[in-house]
């Protein structure tokens, strides 16, 4: 049986890769320190939903990866989905963010060369690599913002330009993940992952922020907007975002890199995604505005030509179609959404159910 290490394993798009990976006959190891709101959660749906190995470590230490690699033996796939996700955060607390996303990326990428250098190796990485943009001309059409002269988006040979401390680590970690293809030779793919939104999620007002919109939403909690709303991201549902990962193992060259969202067609403004949800809930939402946050882009849509061409990839979930799966998948779990409130410091509407897992 093929065997694959999550890195990250509970979090959101861990916990849904592992679903993903054991129901096509791997066999699913995870490594994870449950330190994200929502992660023991996860894990504890996974205990009852698949046969995973779980192992509680931190990236961020070598000697708990290598003893996950000695311990699981022959692995075959690496998804490093390890990582601190917010720019607000790395800002506050840049050694934090450093230590988890440049070295923790170093120590899967060392171990995996010491003791599988023949596995696939998928590397998270984001779009903030790219930076502001600023040599891109945005402009304001039709109530949001567009690129004046980039069409299909932003492919893979626009330069680096790395911004906030949170895009220079995970750029630091890119650049070497690509590398030991090159230098060593090993079957690493870079995946430049624009905003992932799915089941699972529990979004935060700094991460995540299709979920967290629609949790506020249901739960009445306060949402900021920050910037004036009419910016743009092209949103990928992440079951089309594991659908790559799956490809790049199957047939994807060593050392490849790919741009991964929604592309133009599923790109939406933060206002068009309030509507929406106003739609689908069939209320009112309020929100206020505040200030810019440092290194937020006002328009990001991934051009996914060169995933298309060489791997057959394309999204395939419609906003709609996952914003509708996303507030089915809250009503359903709304009891431990208003446990995970108030892990965060949130008054929940109902006293917490502790213990439970996603429904």
């Amino acid at each position: 049986m093929k065997r694959m290490l999550i890195t990250g394993g509970a979090g959101f798009i861990g916990s849904n890769a592992a679903i993903y990976f054991e129901k096509r006959g791997w066999d699913v190891w995870i490594l994870d320190n449950l330190s994200r709101p929502g992660a023991s959660q996860n894990q504890r749906s996974l205990t009852k939903e698949t046969n995973a190995t779980f192992i509680r470590g931190d990236v961020r230490s070598r000697e708990d990866v290598e003893a996950v690699f000695t311990r699981a033996g022959n692995i075959d796939a690496v998804l490093h989905l390890a990582a601190q996700v917010a720019v607000t955060t790395s800002v506050t607390d840049p050694v934090t963010d450093f230590e988890v996303n440049a070295l923790g990326t170093f120590n899967v990428l060392e171990a995996a060369r010491k003791y599988a250098p023949d596995c696939s190796f998928i590397y998270a990485s984001t779009n903030k690599v790219y930076g502001n943009l600023e040599h891109r001309k945005v402009i304001l059409n039709d109530g949001r913002y567009t690129f004046e002269s980039l069409e299909k988006g932003v492919n893979e040979k626009e330069p680096l330009d790395f911004h906030s401390p949170y895009g220079c680590s995970k750029g630091a970690a890119d650049q070497y993940v690509a590398d030991y293809a090159r230098i060593y030779g090993m079957r690493t793919f870079v995946i430049r992952q624009s905003c992932i939104y799915g089941t699972r999620q529990h979004g935060v007002e700094d991460q995540g922020w299709v979920a967290w919109f629609t949790i506020a939403s249901l739960f009445g909690k306060p949402i900021t907007i920050y910037g004036d709303g009419r910016q743009v991201r092209d949103v990928l549902w992440v079951g089309d975002l594991l659908d790559l990962y799956e490809l790049c193992i199957e047939k994807g060259v060593p050392g490849s890199i790919y741009n991964a969202g929604g592309g133009p067609e599923n790109s939406v403004s933060i206002l068009e995604v309030m509507q929406m949800l106003e739609s689908r809930l069939q209320k009112a939402i309020a929100y206020g505005f505040s200030d810019w946050r440092p290194g937020d882009q006002k328009v990001f849509i991934s051009d996914n030509s060169k995933a298309l061409r060489e791997l057959g990839w394309a999204p395939s979930t419609s906003i709609a179609e996952g914003l509708n799966k996303l507030t089915d998948w809250c009503k359903r779990n709304e009891q431990l959404l208003a446990d995970l409130a108030v892990e965060l410091g949130m008054p929940a509407q109902e006293p917490p159910g502790r213990g439970a897992s996603w429904a």
